[in-house]
């Protein structure tokens, strides 16, 4: 059974991602992570959308803002992260979760759910952390 949290963290797809991201902590995965999300014109999945979240959040942690589950052992690595257009990548980031917000099958599956208000806020509140 998968694990599934209306925290970003709290899912499979975002631990692969982060696992992925910790074996290569770059700002090339972060960019095609986030790209894939925010230029979609179609409908996202689940696993699509569910690692640009959480790739946002690795974002809005480089900038000093790590939401409160941000996992301890990532948080040197994303505060060292080399990047080399901060403007580009916080843009691509607030994309990719807006895009997650409008058209997603993450979205729906929340939408389904009792927890979906909770679920809502914490991507309101990582899109602050990423103003």
């Amino acid at each position: 059974m998968g694990t599934f949290g209306y925290q970003n963290f709290d899912n499979d797809d975002a631990a692969d991602f982060l696992a992925d991201f910790a074996d290569d902590p770059s700002e090339l995965l972060l960019l095609e992570t986030l790209i894939t999300a925010a230029e979609e014109e179609g409908y996202i999945e689940a696993d699509v959308a569910a690692q640009a979240l959480a790739a946002a959040e690795i974002v809005a942690a480089w900038q000093g803002q790590p939401a409160a589950d941000f996992p301890e052992d990532l948080q040197e690595v994303a505060y060292e992260l080399d990047v080399s257009d901060e403007d580009e990548l916080t843009e691509l980031a607030r994309r990719a979760v807006a895009t997650v917000l409008q058209r997603s099958e993450l979205l729906e599956l929340w939408q389904e759910s009792k927890e979906f208000p909770q679920w809502q806020q914490a991507q309101q509140d990582l899109l602050k952390r990423l103003e």
